[in-house]
């Protein structure tokens, strides 16, 4: 499973075109997608048009959501926050150690577009796709 993140998700909907954009539109119907719950609501908080908001709540949820919540989640992304910072690595937005860590958690692979996953990528062993 492919876990694509916010980063992705806002650049493929705005028609930007990038390595990942262009990796999500050839392997959409090809590959076994995913986004977690947070990934949907940044997405959605982002767009004013009521009528586009419909339009791209009714596509996300087309592909797999999976919720991300809980005790063991929080325990874990704080742990792996408190990991990086000791190796000198500052992870500007808890969203991110959370969907990193969700990743982690369940063996699942991201594709994004941000610096701060970096970190989870070389210390901690996070399969990033590289477009």
């Amino acid at each position: 499973m492919v876990i694509i993140d916010t980063t992705v998700w806002i650049d493929y909907l705005a028609g930007s075109v990038n390595p990942e954009t262009e990796w999500l539109e050839r392997e959409a119907t090809a590959q076994r997608i995913g986004l977690t719950d947070l990934n949907l609501c940044e997405v959605l908080q982002g767009i004013q048009d009521q009528s586009e908001y419909r339009r791209v709540c009714t596509h996300l949820l087309t592909f797999d959501v999976f919720p991300t919540g809980g005790v063991t989640m929080a325990v874990a992304a704080a742990e792996n926050y408190r990991s990086l910072r000791e190796r000198g690595y500052t992870v500007r937005k808890t969203i991110d150690c959370w969907i990193a860590t969700f990743c982690l958690m369940n063996g699942h692979q991201l594709l994004h577009r941000d610096r701060d996953f970096g970190p989870f990528e070389e210390v901690l062993g996070l399969q990033v796709l590289h477009a």
